[in-house]
């Protein structure tokens, strides 16, 4: 099995470095991509380690980005109490 994405998009919003519990950086943020049609797709984003320093600290809102990663899955239950999916890309490489 494979599983890897390359998204070439511009960030969406403005851009914050967070800290998981025991010290490790990491960004989340929306990529704008356009579709093969027409309109644009708002994908999520996480960016960890150093990258993601790099990211806070050079790009900002607007700025034209490639990703490289993975797409990670998760479910959970909303607050109705129904099941629910979500889907981001994981990632350490943008350029």
């Amino acid at each position: 099995m494979f599983n890897k994405v390359v998204l070439c998009g511009r960030i969406s919003n403005d851009l914050e470095l967070r800290q998981t519990s025991n010290g490790k950086s990491y960004c989340r943020f929306n990529l704008a991509v356009n579709k093969m049609n027409e309109g644009t797709d708002f994908i999520p984003i996480t960016v960890w380690g150093k990258p993601a320093e790099n990211l806070v600290q050079y790009q900002n809102k607007g700025s034209l980005i490639l990703v490289d990663g993975s797409i990670s899955m998760s479910n959970y239950t909303d607050k109705d109490g129904n099941n629910r999916t979500s889907f981001e890309v994981m990632t350490s490489n943008v350029q």
